[in-house]
């Protein structure tokens, strides 16, 4: 028996209703990173919650714009019809294309921050903090912002 740990109450339904349905699996096996630290994640919360009043946005759209520039992502394509809302959380449609009479659908997939690296949130915060310095928002002093990236997953 193999036992999963899983931090998502949907992600955990999504695999139990795709394990449970199919007939043969796949299982990928990563290397455990350290999570991030709340502190970090808080102030780059904050700094898009102000970054959004400023731009007239909500802070759900600012953060996906952030995440179009300074996080991770990748492509992938789905036959036409597949909910890709359902399995991914920030995407992007990039296209389409027709492989052997099936229309497939290309997206990019973008990471969410609860699953960046240290060095992928330092990155994204680095970014944060440049755009709003850009809006002309205050932000912590370089020290300090250099602390909560440091202070990751402790």
């Amino acid at each position: 028996m193999i036992t999963f740990v899983v931090d998502q109450k949907q992600v955990a339904i999504n695999c139990y209703n795709e394990l449970h349905a199919a007939d043969r699996l796949t299982i990928k096996v990563d290397k455990h990173r350290e999570r991030r630290s709340l502190n970090a994640n808080n102030y780059a919360w904050a700094l898009l919650t102000e970054i959004g009043n400023v731009m007239r946005l909500n802070k759900d759209d600012v953060y996906f714009l952030m995440l179009k520039r300074y996080g991770q992502s990748e492509m992938i394509s789905v036959k036409d019809g597949i909910p890709i809302g359902e399995y991914v959380k920030y995407c992007e449609r990039a296209g389409e294309s027709w492989l052997n009479g099936t229309l497939f659908k290309h997206y990019r997939v973008y990471k969410g921050s609860s699953e960046f690296t240290k060095e992928e949130m330092a990155v994204f915060i680095d970014g944060v903090v440049q755009e709003a310095q850009g809006l002309d928002i205050d932000t912590r002093t370089p020290d300090e912002i250099a602390k909560l990236k440091d202070l990751w997953g402790e």
